[in-house]
Parts: structure tokens; C-alpha cells; sequence
């Protein structure tokens, strides 16, 4: 299974994404056997956010990791921008603990950017790490041009990843971002990474190079469209299901090696970017 490096730490490149999930009782069920199963088929990461209806998502993640060893889970939480201030974060820090009931989150994002100085937010980002309640801090939505300027803020070469909306659909941070990232040794967090649609007008399930590329390797087009973005190893995606078989081969994806012929193929139904446009977000 390929990985991704969070500094001396390698998490597995498939991990569990929550968006959309814990907000109705009778789904519940099957969303925790969803993670349960994502786990137990090898993922370590799983992301939420204090944003995700409310607080539900945490409350699920929390039930959902009760029957396994905190340690052996590399747990991803995110602060909103409005909250992201010296005063406000480290009570929705404690707010978020409290909800997956646990005493730290492996990293933890800003959202995206607000109307706080980013250096603020740096600041307690910082103090945050220093009290034991986070490992790393990171950030979620910056395009290069916001990256730079962390950098350019006391304390931002701290950052220990950013997480971008990112799939076949959607590749406009391969134009410059991700491998600015890579150069800087900041991993990648690609959400959303099998997309909701897609702007080619279909879905990418059902794109015919897709399926025959699926069919060779007796998997599923979602298989092949994770493996896709992960292929490059600075990438850790975060695909979400409630169903449990689902949840197992999206991680089970991580073992999926394309050849350079389908890469080249699949580029050429959806190609690279070739100038810098607008950040995607979701």
C-alpha cells in the first residue's frame, strides 16, 4: 500500500473522509461500520471538521474509534475561519477534542481563510502544538500564492500540510501547487478525490477509459480514479462512504499500481493543466 510522509510519520495514502456524514440518526449505523470497516482494511486517516454538520461528524468518528487503539489512528480535525483567532481557537479546539473524545488530533487545518490576520492564526495554531492538544497544524484551501505567504509568516514553515479539493476532474493544483509542495516537503490532502461530477459534463465512473482500465485490473472505476490520485506519492486522499464494502476498497485502492501506458491514456481523455487557473473549492 502506497504512503504518504507527515514528517517521521508514514500513514497510508488512502484514508476516511466525513464530510456529509453523522447527521441522520438512521444512517448512523452504517456510517460508523463504514469507518470501522475503512480501518480495519489498513486506513489510519481520518478526516473531519468542526464544520461538518455541527459537530455530527465528530460525534461519529468518536463512536467509531472507541474499539480501536488511539494510537494507531492518525486523526485530522479543522478549525473555521471565524474561530481561528488567539482567543477563539483554543476553546473550539477543546470543543472539537471533546466531541471525538480524544486528547489530540494528529493535525489540525485551518479551513480555509478568513478575515483574521493569517499571522493570528499561525500564532495559535503554534500554541496549540505547543500544549500537547495537536501534533502538526496545517491548512485546507490555500492556493500557491496564499502557501507563499505562510511561508513568509513567523512560525508558517512549521505548516505540515495543506488539503485541497483534487481529482481527474479537477487538476488545476498539478499546475504549479503540488509540486511546490513536494519541493518544500509539504504533503498533499486531496478531498472530494473521486469528485461529485465532473466539469466534462459525466461522471467519471462511468468515462468509458475509465471502466476498461477498471475491467484489467477486476476493480472498480472508483478504485481506479483513488489509485489515480495517489499515484505520485505526496498525495493522501480522503474518499467518504457509508457503506462498509465501499469504505474497504477505497482503502484496499492503495494497492492498485497503474501502468505508465494507462497513466498516458488517461492523460490524454483528461488532460493536465497547462496555465494556472483559479483554485477549485468545494
Amino acid at each position: 500500500m502506497k504512503t504518504v510522509m507527515f514528517g517521521d510519520q508514514s500513514v497510508p495514502a488512502i484514508g476516511i473522509g466525513t464530510w456529509h456524514m453523522g447527521d441522520k440518526s438512521n444512517r448512523q449505523g452504517d456510517e460508523i461500520a463504514a469507518i470501522q470497516a475503512g480501518i480495519e482494511a489498513g486506513a489510519q486517516v481520518i478526516d473531519t471538521a468542526e464544520m461538518y454538520g455541527n459537530g455530527n461528524s465528530e460525534r461519529l468518528v468518536g463512536k467509531a474509534i472507541k474499539k480501536f487503539n488511539r494510537q494507531d489512528l492518525f486523526i485530522i480535525d479543522k478549525v473555521l475561519p471565524e474561530n481561528a483567532s488567539l482567543a477563539q481557537l483554543p476553546k473550539h479546539l477543546e470543543a472539537s477534542l471533546r466531541r471525538v473524545d480524544t486528547d489530540y488530533f494528529d493535525l489540525y487545518l485551518y479551513h480555509w481563510r478568513g478575515s483574521i490576520p493569517l499571522s493570528e492564526t499561525v500564532e495559535a495554531l503554534q500554541a496549540a502544538q505547543t500544549t500537547g492538544k495537536i501534533k502538526r497544524w496545517g491548512v485546507s484551501n490555500f492556493d500557491l500564492m496564499d502557501m507563499e505567504e505562510l511561508l513568509a509568516i513567523s512560525g508558517g514553515n512549521n505548516v505540515a500540510a495543506n488539503e485541497d479539493l483534487y481529482n481527474l476532474g479537477s487538476r488545476g493544483t498539478e499546475y504549479d501547487l503540488q509540486s511546490w509542495q513536494v519541493d518544500h516537503h509539504i504533503p498533499f490532502i486531496a478531498y472530494t478525490p473521486v469528485a461529485q461530477g465532473d466539469r466534462f459534463g459525466q461522471d467519471l465512473t462511468t468515462n468509458s477509459t475509465i471502466l476498461e482500465i477498471a475491467n484489467r485490473h477486476d476493480v472498480t472505476p472508483y478504485q481506479i480514479l483513488l489509485a489515480w490520485s495517489i499515484r505520485n506519492g505526496n498525495v493522501l486522499a480522503i474518499p467518504q462512504s457509508s457503506n462498509p464494502q465501499h469504505a474497504t476498497e477505497n482503502i484496499n485502492s492503495g494497492d492498485i499500481e497503474l501502468s505508465a501506458k494507462e497513466l498516458s491514456i488517461i492523460d490524454d481523455n483528461f488532460p493536465a493543466p497547462t496555465t494556472h487557473a483559479p483554485l477549485d473549492i468545494l
